[in-house]
């Protein structure tokens, strides 16, 4: 074991660290005096100056001068160095491997940094002694990640863009993962606020002129640029005012969903909002370069909508995560969320977050839950079926990106052969989302079968690897795997034949990446090689040779191999095309697959905790018969947890029951506990979920407000 110098850094000398850091801001450094390598990472870093670059060399993503310095202290592996030129001396060097570029990317990306991807776009062997050529070939930021390794299945990735003029504000938000566009507007700064609560985005575009424009400014961080009214603890980004103008945001949204107005998603009249959309669209073109990230339509709404629930109140009611120490474990999403798919415990979590308003929504709800608790066989089929159902919404989002691999469109492909079943499983149903499941789209049905037809049943990880199309689908495909079949044959042959030939029964043939086919023969038989060999290579104990007939047929091999890569790659990129022509409408079935998904959750929590269904009224009653708290009660043993029930105002005389209970009891007396429970019990109910009481009758209300304990 090596032992690292006295006062080194991850095992880095500090005279060399100290030598390196002299040039630790690629900016000190005259470009003439860099090597012409480090000359080209110079002039990109120019281009992103708030990113990492991670700069593309053989089969490492190499970071350089600050970058280098960054990624080993976020990363914890080693910093080292790196000739930059006789004039230069030696510059901060890290890399990390090319294969786990996704896995360091989530790392960054986690600790609120944007990664500028310089990838390898030519061969080393293309170049000719020149420069390989490198470019840009995307931006990853916290916001737009599309990589299933990065992303936390079970909830949204949203970015969101925001213009503020005066009191009023423009909010829009998208999950490229999922294909989600939304837009709204409004004129209180502390509604935007509990909007940006309650989407937690990973990612918040602010236009401004800043001079530290281009900036990302991590979660915690303060600039001058950004207004007191916005929350801290998100990732926000400074772009250019340009892009969030009105004429070109609103040209921007015509063009890409190739409209003539607005009027039809509901936006027309708001230029705060289409303003909002236009600069997400811009950002997004930004850095996914040539990848087309296919969106749904925009989609306009109202935070009236839905039942109101201010970060206050979602923080004491533990909806998502605990107020005491922000964990999933023992939050209400813990006690409810019961769903076998990623995107139906993202929809669940949505529900949850944004109650419904209208009872005749609700009662749909109701309506398939209930269907789903009579019929409890139908309920374990489903979740059955559900559990080989793959994460359809970001797998048609990954394709229609050009970014899906070989088992993204297996997987999608098994997905969609799932989806009749799914409808004959529920054919009798009456309840709206079970009914909206019962018809698949034959278009659909076709391409799953489709893929699966073209497709291995295993493909490999690497799309270049190859060995992804079945055979007897494509002549020419065919053919040149059968010559490349016997050229394998004839290798094998040339092998037994030169064993003969020259009585070296330990000859063998090989091939190496670097120098291509050989003969090697261990130098203790060097005496027995015959003239016609040419030397190629030297090693310890061994030399290898080549000759004029291996030469040719190496040339035609590796032709061969490079053509049929091409051709392979083709076919699959033509498949992976009809996939996201389809995006749009795989991710409609996607969600209504969801909701089923999420309803049967729902349903399989009121059957075994003994939920029952609430009778939704008009007025401004609440009654609670033996009520229960959903979350302490799965916390304790079954029959420990006490029930307690409400009365407050009435359906038709508000005289009869109060409109205002005063609570009063010692510390620990279950007080927090009681409101907490009623408030869940009512947004619950207004979800469309059963709830934990022997019977409820509860009307409608538009805000639930909660101060809970000595919590602020």
């Amino acid at each position: 074991m090596t032992v690292p110098e006295p006062n080194s850094t991850n095992g880095v000398p500090e005279r060399l660290i100290k030598h390196a850091v002299r040039y630790a801001d690629h900016r000190s450094v005259n470009r003439q005096d860099l090597t012409p390598m480090l000359r080209h990472y110079a002039e990109v870093k120019d281009q992103y100056p708030h990113a990492i670059l991670l700069y593309r060399v053989g089969d490492f993503f190499e970071t350089f001068f600050q970058d280098a310095l960054v990624v080993s202290r976020e990363l914890e592996i080693v910093l080292t160095s790196k000739d930059g030129g006789k004039e230069v001396g030696r510059v901060p060097l890290s890399g990390i491997p090319h294969h786990a570029l996704d896995r360091y990317c989530a790392l960054l990306v986690e600790k609120g940094y944007a990664i500028a991807v310089c990838d390898q776009v030519e061969e080393a062997s293309e170049a000719q002694g020149q420069l390989v050529r490198r470019e840009i070939t995307r931006v990853v930021t916290p916001g737009t990640l599309l990589e299933e390794g990065m992303l936390n299945a079970r909830r949204n990735n949203y970015l969101a863009a925001i213009v503020i003029a005066g009191n009023h504000w423009g909010l829009s938000y998208a999950d490229i993962s999922t294909g989600e566009f939304q837009t709204t507007q409004s004129s209180e700064l502390e509604h935007l606020t509990q909007e940006l609560m309650r989407l937690q985005p990973a990612e918040i575009l602010f236009p401004t002129n800043a001079p530290d424009l281009g900036g990302l400014l991590r979660p915690g961080q303060k600039s001058p640029h950004l207004p007191d009214a916005l929350p801290p603890q998100f990732c926000y980004t400074f772009r250019p005012q340009a892009p969030f103008a009105q004429v070109e945001a609103r040209q921007r949204l015509l063009q890409r969903f190739r409209v003539r107005s607005l009027e039809g998603m509901g936006c027309d009249h708001l230029p705060l909002a289409v303003r909002a959309a236009g600069g997400l669209l811009e950002y997004l073109e930004d850095t996914q370069k040539e990848t087309q990230i296919p969106l749904q339509p925009i989609c306009t709404y109202t935070l009236t909508e839905y039942l109101i629930l201010d970060s206050q109140t979602r923080r004491n009611l533990e909806i998502t995560q605990t107020s005491r120490d922000g964990t999933f474990h023992g939050s209400l999403l813990w006690a409810v969320d019961r769903t076998v798919t990623p995107m139906g415990s993202r929809a669940l979590r949505r529900w949850l977050l944004q109650p419904l308003l209208q009872v005749a929504d609700i009662q749909a709800r109701q309506d398939t839950l209930q269907e789903l608790v009579d019929n409890g066989a139908l309920r374990e089929d489903l979740q059955r079926l559900l559990r080989q159902i793959y994460d359809l919404e970001r797998l048609a989002g990954r394709a229609g990106s050009g970014t899906a691999s070989p088992r993204d469109l297996v997987g999608l492909a098994d997905s969609l052969g799932k989806l009749p079943e799914l409808g004959r499983l529920v054919e009798a149903a009456k309840s709206p989302y079970l009914k909206a499941v019962q018809h698949v789209p034959p278009i659909l049905d076709q391409l799953g079968k489709h893929l699966l037809a073209r497709l291995v049943d295993r493909p490999p990880l690497a799309l270049k690897e190859g060995g992804l199309i079945r055979e007897g689908i494509v002549p020419q495909l065919d053919e040149m795997r059968q010559q490349a079949a016997d050229d394998e044959v004839w290798l094998a042959k040339l092998e037994v034949s030169e064993r003969e030939r020259t009585g070296i029964a330990t000859l063998k043939v090989g091939y190496s990446k670097t120098f291509g086919y050989f003969i090697s023969i261990s130098r203790a038989k060097a005496d027995q090689v015959p003239k016609e060999y040419d030397r190629k290579q030297t090693l310890t104990n061994e030399e290898r040779y080549i000759t004029s007939e291996l030469k040719e047929r190496e040339n035609r091999i590796l032709n061969a191999r490079k053509e049929l890569g091409v051709l392979e790659y083709e076919i699959f990129a033509g498949l992976r095309s009809e996939v996201g022509e389809q995006a749009e409408l795989i991710r409609k079935v996607a969600r209504s697959v969801a909701a089923v998904d999420a309803l049967a959750s729902l349903a399989e929590i009121a059957v075994y905790q003994g939920y029952c269904r609430p009778h939704m009224v008009e007025g401004r009653k609440i009654e609670i018969i033996e009520g229960r708290h959903p979350v302490v009660e799965q916390s304790l043993p079954a029959g420990f947890f006490v029930p307690n029930s409400t009365e407050m105002g009435s359906a038709k005389n508000l005289l009869k029951t109060p409109d205002l209970i005063v609570l009063t009891g010692p510390n620990a007396s279950g007080k927090s506990c009681y409101l907490r429970q009623i408030g869940l019990i009512q947004l619950m109910a207004q979800v469309g979920s059963f709830v934990p009481a022997e019977a409820a009758q509860l009307s409608v209300c538009d805000r639930i407000f909660t101060r809970v304990g000595g919590s602020r």
